[in-house]
């Protein structure tokens, strides 16, 4: 990763974290904010380390792992340009409980704890947002947690398709680039089942495999 140097209050504007402030407040963070560049692959976060600070993705994607008791890879979430992550540790001073990969090249910031925790004191907008952020995370950790124990592959592979899913021009569509392997990986299931059930959800016409991005359909939303 290569460090460069503090970034403007404007380039702040953009990122859903401090969005609520006022642009003198925005400017004084900015003063603490590093930006960096990391490599599609490069590891940002390792499991079970002690550094000590927040990331927010400016660019690119980063996902959240994990290994099973065999050392196969389970993706907990895919991280997007507005996500952040690292919060918990500075927060709570437990090592990592999870490694953060570079889905792709990315951009992101970063900021100490001191620095962190000093604008969580003084802006009680940045509290609530961290906060609203951390009930969503385990809201999101109870379904998948529910998912695994109640559904097959086929519910597991649908409910992750639509969760996915987001408004472009009219269209529920899958942004992220997901491969077969990815989806496995969020699912809990091997390639060749996944690979299976998308031919079948394909073929039912609940999906549409376009320019590497997934479309579902209509019927699929409104399906009983």
């Amino acid at each position: 990763m290569n460090q460069e140097h503090h970034v403007s209050a404007l380039v702040l504007r953009t990122v859903p974290l401090f969005a609520p402030l006022t642009e003198d407040e925005r400017v004084l963070i900015a003063q603490a904010v590093r930006r960096i560049a990391v490599r599609r692959g490069a590891t940002i976060i390792q499991a079970g380390e002690l550094s000590k600070s927040l990331y927010i993705i400016l660019s690119g994607e980063a996902k959240v792992v994990m290994r099973d008791k065999k050392g196969d890879e389970v993706i907990l979430a895919i991280m997007r340009p507005g996500d952040y992550f690292g919060e918990m540790r500075l927060i709570d001073d437990r090592p990592r409980s999870a490694s953060v990969v570079a889905r792709e090249a990315s951009e992101l910031l970063t900021l100490s704890q001191d620095d962190f925790l000093a604008c969580l004191r003084e802006h009680a907008e940045l509290l609530l947002t961290v906060t609203r952020s951390l009930v969503r995370r385990l809201r999101d950790a109870d379904r998948q947690i529910t998912n695994l124990a109640l559904l097959d592959v086929y519910g597991r592979v649908a409910q992750l398709l639509l969760s996915e899913a987001r408004d472009v021009d009219g269209e529920r569509v899958v942004g992220t680039r997901l491969s077969k392997q990815d989806i496995a990986n969020m699912v809990g299931a091997s390639r060749e089942m996944v690979s299976r059930v998308m031919k079948d959800l394909e073929a039912r016409r609940f999906i549409e495999m376009r320019d590497n991005h997934i479309v579902v359909r209509e019927l699929f939303l409104h399906d009983d």
